[in-house]
């Protein structure tokens, strides 16, 4: 399961890459793709990248052109069902809050019952 960050940075990979399976891309642009709330430094973007890279969701390669740092990333299978684990996480998390909501309402009705009868 991954962090909010590696969610985040994931996300971009993901929508870089999903038609083809494989783009080249700049830390700038990939930074400009993330959200705005916290600052990320380039070196922590390559950290995560890195890490993400050794979770087999993509295979990282770095290069330069033109003096500039450039990422060619390719997509590997954990990359390619990243959305579909991704939907299935959310709908895992609304099942357990449905069941919970459920509970406290028997719960709650249970008691009641418990009162009138004592």
């Amino acid at each position: 399961m991954l962090n909010r960050q590696e969610n985040e940075v994931m996300n971009a990979v993901y929508s870089l890459c999903y038609e083809k399976g494989i783009c080249l891309v700049s830390p700038t642009e990939l930074m400009a793709m993330l959200p705005t709330r916290k600052k990320m430094t380039l070196e922590k973007l390559e950290d995560l990248l890195n890490q993400l890279a050794l979770d087999q969701y993509f295979e990282l390669l770095s290069s330069e052109r033109k003096g500039e740092k450039m990422y060619v990333i390719s997509l590997r299978a954990n990359g390619y069902a990243y959305k579909r684990c991704s939907l299935q996480q959310k709908r895992n998390i609304a099942v357990k809050m449905l069941w919970a909501v459920a509970s406290a309402v028997v719960a709650f009705l249970v008691g009641l019952l418990l009162r009138r009868i004592f």
